[in-house]
């Protein structure tokens, strides 16, 4: 069931794989999440010395989720991978010129879970393009819906 989508990432990038991750998350951002109170426009991930991390993931802390914490937003959340993935990653960052964006976040098995995706990014000319198949399938679809009338 997913929490959040980053739509933003698929307009920027070519999304080429899709790995799940797990999260070091702290109470009150369990309880603002299954609130829905995330969003992930402006984040992204990065792999620091064998780690992966995310950053700029904004989690709205809840008025009545503690009184005895300062919550911080937009804290660097650990993400958890198998070493195996960890170094695949570490490879394609480095070496091939791909990027780490966060897709979405969801339940998987009553845990909060987010998707990573290794990405290229696009050109302007490559994003205009998408925009005008996206138009030309919605333009098909009305086209289909008027015809089975």
């Amino acid at each position: 069931m997913s929490i959040v989508d980053n739509k933003k990432a698929f307009h920027d990038y070519f999304i080429e794989e899709r790995f799940e991750a797990g999260m070091v998350l702290e109470g009150w951002e369990v309880k603002a999440i299954r609130a829905g109170r995330v969003q992930l426009k402006e984040a992204y991930v990065i792999v620091r010395q064998g780690e992966v991390f995310l950053f700029g993931a904004h989690i709205s802390p809840l008025s009545a989720a503690s009184t005895h914490i300062n919550p911080d937003p937009v804290r660097t959340r650990k993400l958890l991978l198998n070493a195996e993935e960890i170094k695949k990653l570490i490879g394609k960052v480095e070496r091939a010129g791909y990027t780490l964006v966060p897709i979405n976040m969801h339940f998987a098995k009553g845990r909060i879970k987010c998707e990573i995706g290794l990405a290229k990014g696009k050109k302007q000319h490559d994003k205009r393009e998408s925009e005008r198949q996206r138009d030309w399938q919605r333009e098909q679809q009305t086209i289909l819906k008027q015809n089975r009338r």
